[in-house]
């Protein structure tokens, strides 16, 4: 932004983003939002008001330099506005449609403090998808390389997760051999298989992934790292290795009844939905039973996802149920409203005491009303996997007398997940915390030229704060292989 720009009166209100009708939506996998069209993405971005302190900058954990690609768009340069994106992240079309950006960037925007904030993550998406839209004349730039020495190292990154892919990435760019090991069939983690293909298409992920074989990255794939090979043999053969695993053993509540046929966790749920395509019923039989009445237990953005698809797979009727309030929620705002208009019922302040079953199936949910009570500053349930707690919020407690029953044929949990020891527990003399890997901010284990990030280290968090894990990682890991060298 020039200093003439600066003192321009901003449109108070953002251009709304076109949207499928929700009667039509909840029919079908496409995806919700459309996204914005040249001419209104020109208008948004040139909203911004040039802030000279960048304070969305420091909102985006991986530095993204959004005053210079938003220029960009608003003078119709989109290609640079790309460009400008990719240099500090590889995954814009993806980040573009699942960061919280209202608690990041966005949330940090100086327009925000009196009008609507900038739409940033719309329109990072938007320079991302012009973009895959041009691959048709020619395929994108490749990466630009970074100016650094002592590259040449050989670095094994396990799981294609956004901290694995970020990490492999930078790498690459600074001149090393990397070799990422997935162990499932198809690459991005929980961005494949963890999120709809309504809020996030599969080809996008792909298309961004595909990046990482142009730049030379060698992928092996169905490479169970824990089972086919261990940390130990990982290190005979690499200089380093980055472990980005995530946190996908999946939490139950340990209630009566959990153990009822038609009762999955959240991960079992979108998994089968997502990488076994149930989405594309009958092109894909996919086995997965939804019933006629769903339950899921939860408030986070992982029950939204499952409650919606639930609708989408055929179920009549989809209840939430969430032990605490509306405002407690801690589902994005964007995707309560959309499950909302959706059809999705919300029983809040509500807790689930037992699953109930007939013949070995579950056919209902047994809950009892819930008040909210004065903050306590340890709240035990609410911990994070990685043990942090959330203090402030208030404690929910049983109102007596209370109890009630929801119908449901399937039932959906999904209150979290924790770390799965699979390779954790074969590696000897790696510092867990809860079972969580310890590392310092820059990825560094215990074990010498070991280091990780993202969610196997914090517990589960968001895309971008996984991404940024992963990207000081490589910085970390370049400066060991360098000093190695020296």
């Amino acid at each position: 932004m020039t200093d003439k720009s600066r003192g321009k009166k901003p449109a108070p209100r953002r251009v709304p983003v076109r949207e499928q009708d929700p009667r039509q939506r909840r029919l079908n996998f496409e995806e919700v939002s459309l996204g914005y069209t040249p001419e209104e993405a020109v208008l948004e971005a040139g909203r911004c008001l040039g802030c000279r302190n960048r304070p969305c900058v420091s909102g985006c954990p991986v530095g993204v330099p959004i005053p210079e690609f938003v220029a960009a768009i608003s003078r119709g340069d989109f290609a640079s506005a790309y460009e400008t994106i990719r240099n500090a992240n590889m995954l814009p079309a993806v980040c573009g449609r699942v960061c919280p950006q209202e608690s990041q960037c966005e949330g940090a925007c100086t327009l925000g403090k009196k009008h609507d904030a900038l739409a940033i993550g719309r329109l990072e998406r938007f320079a991302a998808d012009w973009r895959m839209r041009q691959r048709e004349s020619g395929p994108a730039k490749p990466a630009p390389r970074k100016d650094v020495s002592g590259g040449g190292g050989r670095v094994a990154v396990v799981g294609s997760g956004p901290s694995g892919i970020t990490c492999a990435y930078e790498l690459a760019r600074m001149g090393h051999k990397v070799t990422v090991f997935e162990a499932l069939h198809e690459l991005g983690g929980v961005l494949f298989y963890g999120i709809p293909e309504f809020r996030l298409p599969k080809k996008i992920v792909a298309a961004e992934i595909e990046t990482l074989e142009e730049m030379g990255v060698e992928i092996r794939r169905n490479a169970v790292i824990g089972k086919l090979h261990d940390l130990e043999e990982l290190m005979e053969k690499f200089d380093a290795a980055f472990v980005g695993t995530g946190a996908g053993l999946p939490r139950f509540m340990g209630i009566p009844g959990e153990d009822l046929n038609g009762v999955l966790s959240a991960n079992e749920f979108l998994t089968r939905t997502n990488l076994m395509r149930a989405y594309r019923f009958p092109e894909y039989d996919t086995p997965i039973k939804t019933g006629r009445r769903v339950a899921v237990i939860g408030g986070g953005n992982v029950a939204m996802d499952s409650a919606r698809t639930a609708l989408r797979l055929g179920a009549e009727s989809v209840t939430l149920v969430y032990r605490r309030g509306e405002e407690e929620l801690p589902a994005r705002a964007e995707e309560v409203h959309h499950a909302r208009e959706e059809g999705v019922l919300f029983e809040l302040c509500s807790l689930p005491t037992e699953i109930t079953g007939e013949d070995g199936w579950a056919n209902g949910l047994k809950c009892i009303r819930m008040e909210l009570c004065e903050p306590d500053p340890l709240d035990a349930y609410e911990k994070s996997s990685s043990g942090l707690s959330r203090p402030g919020r208030k404690i929910p407690k049983p109102i007596e007398g209370s109890g009630f029953a929801i119908g449901a044929d399937t039932v959906i949990v999904a209150i979290g997940t924790s770390a799965n020891p699979l390779l954790t527990r074969s590696a000897q003399g790696l510092r867990l915390r809860r079972g969580y890997i310890e590392a310092d901010p820059a990825g560094r284990t215990s074990l010498e030229g070991v280091f990780a990030g993202g969610d196997i280290v914090t517990g589960s968090a968001t895309v971008i704060s996984a991404m940024g894990a992963g990207r000081r990682a490589a910085r970390a890991i370049h400066e060991y292989i360098a000093s190695r060298k020296s």
